[in-house]
């Protein structure tokens, strides 16, 4: 016999996505504003409020259609993300030893029908995976540049012991 499962609620009374996130990681959705010319939208604002460091390094990244870039952990510097084009599940563990979300798995999806900003603070692993049909093109705001002498960036398979996640299907590193 089958087990009936009940969706459990996903969505607030408004529409807006419920999303259990690490402690420390922050959305800033954005507006695409559309006219006859065409699009605009702003990636970064610091009239915003929502991020307190300064942007001082950016950078292009993409990730073709079916294709896990992760799991990386970065030890002193925070990410900050923005997909400008395609379809990205954003999957995030908290492993650090001091944040009450220590064990959380949380996933996330961004693409250019839900333009945000994240951030994704110093010692959570994340990995990133193209769930759509054409490239994803990202924007990442890192709080520190490249260090190409001692790059602080930490990495794990996609499936892996350490992490309590699993990727049914893609390609990664």
């Amino acid at each position: 016999m089958v087990a009936i499962i009940k969706d459990a609620q996903s969505t607030t009374a408004e529409g807006q996505p419920i999303e259990k996130l690490p402690w420390g990681v922050s959305c800033h959705e954005v507006t695409t504003h559309v006219d006859d010319r065409g699009t605009l939208v702003e990636l970064f604002n610091p009239s915003w409020g929502w991020h307190h460091a300064p942007l001082v390094y950016c950078y292009c990244f993409t990730l073709r259609p079916g294709v896990i870039k992760g799991w990386a952990m970065h030890k002193k510097h925070e990410d900050r993300y923005f997909i400008l084009s395609g379809e990205l599940e954003l999957v995030l563990y908290d492993d650090r030893e001091t944040s009450s979300t220590r064990g959380m798995v949380s996933t996330l999806y961004m693409s250019e029908f839900r333009r945000r900003l994240i951030n994704i603070p110093a010692g959570i692993w994340h990995a990133n995976r193209n769930v759509g049909n054409k490239d994803v093109v990202g924007i990442n705001f890192p709080t520190e540049p490249y260090d190409r002498a001692d790059p602080d960036k930490y990495r794990l398979p996609p499936n892996n012991e350490v992490i309590p996640h699993t990727f049914q299907s893609g390609q990664g590193w």
